[in-house]
């Protein structure tokens, strides 16, 4: 007898085709039989040792979180409320162009250092990997949601040519083509890249488009944070069309949003770009986020000159009195490539959270609130908060517009990704609420989306962009990756003021057929694993 029969359930298969009233027979991890309502009648219905009444529930696909900063919260939190809760079964993490693997000794402790605001220090991980591969294993020792792995494209530079911003040697460019295809064979479902952080921001297109011969190679996508979501967003967004059309790669915009006040009104623009691209043959998707506040590092602000050679000398650059007036200077009159060209608006900056606790009461506040009550100019205050907390505070970036917000995630080839990062007392709301957003707020609330096409862009389209035969659609013979919602209650709980409330309405959630949410709660089960690239 099958293990499950998931009884009366209101079925929106992640197709985009209208729901249907049915029972569906799980066993061994994979959806075994569907039975309609209406093939039901006058036979015998489905058993099984288990039987759940989903009587006014909605089961569909697991969702998957196309932007993910979960890298280690994987391997220490195995609760992971966080994604479990809001019906996530898999997420796309190694996002941003950095991550730890493929990594040397040097190239972790920097990597580590870098990204402690995305993951906290690592403090508490055994970083016994190295390779793309040997960090799959270990997620495969056991994780709470399945998890699919880009290759990092800054730290395959950290590790083949450093910090320094110079063009990469051919020695050096074709260690990096190694290291892409070693992570590519190794399962890694694709690239990334972060465009506006260092070191990856050193690359010339020349060099990328390269790196992208060999992902498309083997199969793969390629990811990018473009260069700017600000005054540069469309010629940003042209040029990774553009890339990818010469590299003959299929590409996949990461949180594509159109932010800042040059660009209020403008997606648009940057949607007949993509339909132009489209028509002409391209392979493109886009994921979005829910929400208009951005989120990253304080230090992610700096003109990339000043991140030049690692995080060391930033500090040292930081440390020195004319170095930190050329830093402001860029910064506020100028419009640094790290803040997208646009000079700092201070009031938009939130800082989110903080390494050290002793700088807690700068968290929630905007830099320039921070500023006022302390009596010191606004870069004063985000000096001091980069040197005394080594670079690690987060920030909410209160930079983006709800009409391009709903404009973009309309298309027909936008997914979802939560970008959600997991660290500081006061995270960005999108980390536990991202896909109970989508469907209570812009779905039920606001009628954005149909419940049927919001499903399919959270499942089939990020699915089909990672080339899973069997994930993303509720059919017989799939992997049983599931959620049970109720559609007139489902929300996300989590807000500015207490960003870690979990969702209501998403009772149940199946990671391989085994309930990782029951009657609400996280239960023990680690049913997660790697998620590799298929073979061509």
């Amino acid at each position: 007898m099958e293990e499950l029969v998931i009884r009366d359930a209101d079925v929106v298969d992640g197709s985009g085709a209208d729901a249907y009233r049915a029972d569906v027979v799980v066993d061994g991890g994979r959806i075994v039989s569907i039975v309609r309502e209406a093939a039901a009648a006058g036979c015998q219905r489905p058993k099984a040792r288990r039987e759940l009444d989903a009587e006014g529930l909605v089961l569909a696909p697991g969702f998957i979180d196309m932007h993910a900063h979960s890298d280690l919260a994987l391997l220490r939190d195995p609760d992971h409320s966080a994604k479990a809760a809001q019906g996530v079964t898999l997420e796309v993490i190694g996002q941003d162009g950095l991550s730890y693997a493929p990594v040397d000794d040097r190239t972790l402790a920097e990597v580590r250092r870098a990204i402690a605001g995305w993951n906290g220090p690592g403090d508490d991980v055994d970083f016994d990997w190295r390779s793309v591969g040997e960090y799959l294993d270990r997620l495969d020792a056991g994780i709470a949601v399945n998890a699919a792995y880009l290759i990092p494209q800054g730290t395959v530079r950290a590790l083949a040519v450093g910090w320094d911003d110079r063009e990469a040697t051919d020695a050096e460019l074709e260690h990096m083509r190694r290291l892409v295809a070693e992570g590519m064979e190794q399962g890694a479902v694709g690239m990334s890249s972060g465009l506006t952080y260092t070191p990856g921001m050193y690359a010339k297109d020349a060099e990328l488009t390269e790196l992208c011969r060999v992902v498309a190679s083997y199969g793969g996508y390629y990811c990018p944070h473009h260069r700017s979501y600000g005054a540069g967003a469309l010629a940003a967004y042209e040029e990774m069309v553009e890339l990818t059309r010469e590299a003959d790669c299929p590409l996949h915009l990461a949180h594509a949003t159109m932010n800042f006040g040059v660009n209020e009104g403008r997606a648009p623009e940057l949607l007949a770009l993509l339909d132009d691209a489209l028509a002409a043959g391209a392979d493109i998707t886009l994921d979005t986020y829910p929400y208009t506040p951005g989120c990253t590092t304080l230090v992610a602000l700096l003109p990339s000159w000043a991140s030049e050679g690692g995080p060391d000398r930033i500090m040292e650059r930081l440390a020195d009195d004319d170095t930190a007036e050329r830093i402001r200077h860029h910064m506020e009159e100028i419009g640094s490539d790290g803040s997208h060209g646009v000079p700092m608006e201070w009031e938009t900056i939130e800082i989110s959270g903080t390494g050290d606790p002793a700088l807690a009461e700068y968290v929630g506040r905007t830099v320039l609130e921070s500023a006022r009550l302390r009596g010191e100019s606004p870069w004063t205050v985000a000096r001091h908060l980069l040197l005394a907390d080594r670079l690690a505070p987060t920030i909410l970036q209160h930079v983006g517009h709800e009409g391009n917000v709903r404009a973009i995630m309309r298309h027909r080839v936008h997914t979802g990704g939560s970008d959600g990062i997991l660290q500081g007392a006061k995270p960005h709301p999108r980390a536990y609420g991202t896909f109970p957003h989508y469907l209570g707020h812009y779905v039920r609330e606001l009628g954005v989306l149909s419940l049927e096409e919001c499903v399919a862009h959270l499942t089939s389209r990020p699915a089909a962009r990672l080339r899973l035969p069997d994930r993303g659609l509720v059919r017989e013979g799939y992997r049983a990756d599931l959620v049970l919602l109720d559609p007139a209650t489902v929300a996300a709980g989590s807000t500015y003021e207490s960003p870690r409330v979990l969702p209501t309405g998403i009772p149940y959630v199946l990671v391989d057929g085994r309930f990782v949410m029951e009657d609400g709660r996280r239960t023990d089960v680690l049913a997660g694993r790697s998620v590799r690239r298929t073979p061509r």
